[in-house]
């Protein structure tokens, strides 16, 4: 594309028109600019609001495709690459999942995520090259990430994932963009004009790690993987995450520290499965067959055990 024409796109995007709220930033004293920093800032997830309805139905195609053993992968440049690594990246504790259930691509490869690949960005089919390599397929959801709504890497990910059937994800900060089209569900989150003109790493980039934080935690807890509002199939594969999981245990079931922990050691070091044997009183391999009955819904598995037990009732106890 030629230089003239890059200018003529940029020019129609709201991304980078200038800000008139911040014109004198450059005047102002440290406190003031953080201010005004601020002050953007808080128009963010006022403007995530807006498409709470989209959201949702994005959730609900992702859990569909979980549920057909899909995956969801994340897909951008630059900072939007970035974003859905981050997510992609810490489902793995939070959530239990395998490695490969949420998976992140970058225009450039994992070395962009550290460092700017220049002109990876521009290239449609690297897109299709990097979907080829982790076999992408029709039971799988795309989300395509970017600020602007025309980044070639993502317009050619979303292409192809439209071509083998596969569910179709468009996250940006502009209107009637480039990848909103032929997708099945639009995500436009309508942040205005940044606090430095053109650095959407900013309030663009803000919105998009809202709505992706959303896309995830909403579809894992519609899977099962929360019990209230605990992360019951987080992973303690580290001290802090251990004692995190020894916590939730003591503290939905009210068991010592002591307790929680030999029955977490029983469990495997499966939160859900050690409060399922303390509640429901039963051994671990009748703890198994309970959450396999119920789809992995501790409340359900619960209920299945104790068909008299108002689960919904169940409050944190103190121990």
């Amino acid at each position: 594309m030629k230089n003239s024409e890059l200018i003529f796109e940029l020019d129609r995007l709201v991304s980078e028109e200038q800000n008139p709220d911040t014109l004198d930033i450059d005047l102002l004293d440290t406190l003031n600019v953080v201010k005004k920093l601020n002050q953007q800032d808080d128009l963010v997830a006022k403007a995530v609001s807006q498409i709470l309805p989209n959201i949702a139905e994005a959730v609900d195609i992702i859990v569909n495709r979980f549920k057909q053993d899909g995956r969801l992968i994340y897909m951008g440049a630059g900072t939007s690459g970035r974003l859905g690594i981050l997510d992609a990246v810490e489902c793995v504790p939070t959530f239990g999942v395998a490695s490969d259930k949420v998976v992140g691509l970058i225009a450039g490869g994992e070395s962009a995520m550290f460092k700017a690949i220049e002109g990876s960005e521009d290239d449609q089919s690297l897109a299709v090259k990097a979907l080829k390599a982790i076999n992408f397929s029709a039971e799988d959801v795309l989300v395509g990430i970017a600020a602007s709504g025309r980044t070639p890497y993502v317009v050619g990910g979303l292409d192809y994932a439209r071509s083998l059937g596969a569910a179709s994800i468009s996250l940006s900060c502009n209107p009637q963009s480039e990848i909103s089209k032929n997708v099945d569900v639009s995500l436009i989150v309508m942040v205005g004009p940044e606090a430095l003109t053109g650095s959407t790493r900013m309030k663009s980039g803000t919105a998009q790690k809202m709505v992706l934080n959303m896309l995830s935690t909403a579809a894992m807890i519609r899977c099962g993987k929360s019990y209230q509002n605990f992360m019951v199939d987080v992973k303690a594969t580290n001290q802090k995450l251990y004692a995190r999981a020894t916590r939730m245990v003591m503290q939905i079931t009210g068991a010592s520290q002591t307790l929680a922990e030999e029955t977490l050691e029983l469990a495997d070091r499966q939160v859900k499965l050690a409060v399922l044997m303390l509640l429901a009183k039963v051994g671990c391999a009748t703890a198994k067959g309970l959450l396999n009955d119920s789809d992995g819904f501790l409340r359900k598995a619960l209920q299945l055990n104790d068909p008299n037990l108002d689960n919904n009732n169940i409050s944190t106890k103190k121990y």
